[in-house]
């Protein structure tokens, strides 16, 4: 990438430490960070209006042009920015200053596409990317901005490793072609409910049971059949019940 195509971001050196210092400086729109890599060894502490930063990565290039108060602008890399875990905003940004003729190892995004096109998701599967960011060696001017991984073809319970990539021009894959999986089509299990039987049993005015036949109506027997009351064993409660004149009263 020329020096004309690269994204420019000036800096403001700051002398300011400490995490309160910091959330001082987000609530002004202000986001902290540090430049590593300077010709001494030296690093730089800065920051960086939110807006203006968010401009920059917004533009996904992978070598950046910054400047440093009233410094001329060296080249450098994001080297770690660590983000709001819901808002998603930048809280400390970390740079690493480059040679332009050295190569470097850094990470650049993964991305997965094709996915709808893919056999296996046509007939209902998911497909679960495992592999987000890749480990590279390249120049600072051939870091290309994203890696594309292709999942058309994948099928049912494929997978998709670095070795299915097809090779970037001056850029190495760092990690192991064959064990570095990108992404698989899974299916989803349908995870079966156990079905609850609820047994009710049906009582008469007595608290008594009442049987039931196989579609849950009430049995209803004779006189004198099996389980059916007696005329004798009616009159013989009503007896147990003690009403007046009993056998009790009278001793």
């Amino acid at each position: 990438m020329a020096a004309s195509d690269r994204p420019a971001l000036t800096l403001e050196e700051r002398s300011e430490r400490g995490s309160r210092a910091s959330r001082r400086l987000r609530r002004e729109g202000l986001v902290p960070g540090v430049l590593y890599g300077g010709d001494n060894g030296d690093s730089v502490s800065f920051k960086v209006p939110g807006r203006e930063l968010r401009r920059v990565l917004q533009d996904g290039a992978a070598l950046l042009d910054v400047t440093v108060g009233s410094g001329k602008p060296v080249p450098a890399i994001v080297k770690e920015q660590q983000q709001h875990p819901v808002r998603g905003d930048v809280l400390h940004l970390d740079l690493l200053e480059v040679k332009l003729d050295e190569t470097i190892q850094t990470t650049v995004p993964l991305e997965v596409e094709g996915a709808e096109e893919s056999p296996g998701v046509k007939e209902g599967g998911v497909l679960e990317q495992i592999t987000h960011e890749l480990n590279i060696e390249a120049l600072p001017t051939d870091i290309p901005e994203r890696v594309v991984a292709d999942a058309s073809q994948l099928e049912v319970a494929a997978t998709l490793t670095l070795a299915d990539i097809p090779s970037l021009p001056k850029v190495e894959f760092l990690d192991d072609p064959e064990e570095t999986t990108i992404a698989t089509v899974v299916v989803p299990t349908e995870v079966e409910e156990p079905e609850i039987e609820e047994e009710t049993e049906l009582v008469g005015e007595e608290g008594e049971p009442i049987e039931v036949d196989e579609e849950g109506r009430p049995v209803e027997r004779e006189e004198g059949e099996e389980g059916a009351p007696t005329a004798e064993g009616e009159q013989a409660a009503e007896g147990e019940g003690g009403g007046e004149g009993g056998g009790a009263d009278e001793s």
